[in-house]
């Protein structure tokens, strides 16, 4: 089993069950266990920001599956929800799950990067990667915790 970490959020819909069928779904894998999930915060947008303001989290899970697999049932799991991606960049969205952190393991292959390329650019995403493991780094050894004084607010 490996450790791996989730960004979850929302702006479109009931952001709160959108986000906790979610994880619903992917507890319910057997391939993946949902061991721990954040707070829900309400962040600004990011990138277009006319747009409602998401709820965001990030959830540890421990899972069998290859870092690609896993990508395609967060994939998977967001087409289940609504999820249209053939809108805007950075668009409204009923759900969205990101692929954090995968151990130790660093991807960088067509459609899946890991650890996630913007992680350290994002307050919405390193205050709860760290409220879930505050020793938390990254597979080069940066701690987490080091990059939160450059992160945006929003998502």
């Amino acid at each position: 089993m490996a450790r791996a970490y989730i960004g979850l959020g929302s702006n479109l819909g009931d952001r709160r069950a959108l986000l906790e069928e979610a994880l619903r779904r992917l507890d319910a894998d057997p391939s993946v266990s949902v061991s721990a999930v954040s707070t829900f915060r309400e962040t600004e947008p990011v990138g277009v920001v006319d747009q409602p303001r998401f709820l965001n989290a990030a959830a540890a899970i421990e899972t069998t599956l290859e870092p690609r697999e896993l990508l395609e049932r967060l994939l998977a799991v967001e087409r289940e929800l609504g999820r249209d991606r053939s809108g805007e960049h950075w668009g409204p969205r009923t759900v969205d799950l990101d692929l954090l952190l995968f151990g130790d393991v660093v991807v960088d292959e067509p459609g899946l990067a890991v650890p996630h390329p913007r992680l350290h650019e994002r307050r919405f995403v390193l205050e709860p990667l760290l409220e879930l493991d505050p020793a938390l780094r990254l597979p080069d050894g940066r701690r987490l915790g080091d990059l939160l004084g450059t992160g945006e607010s929003g998502s």
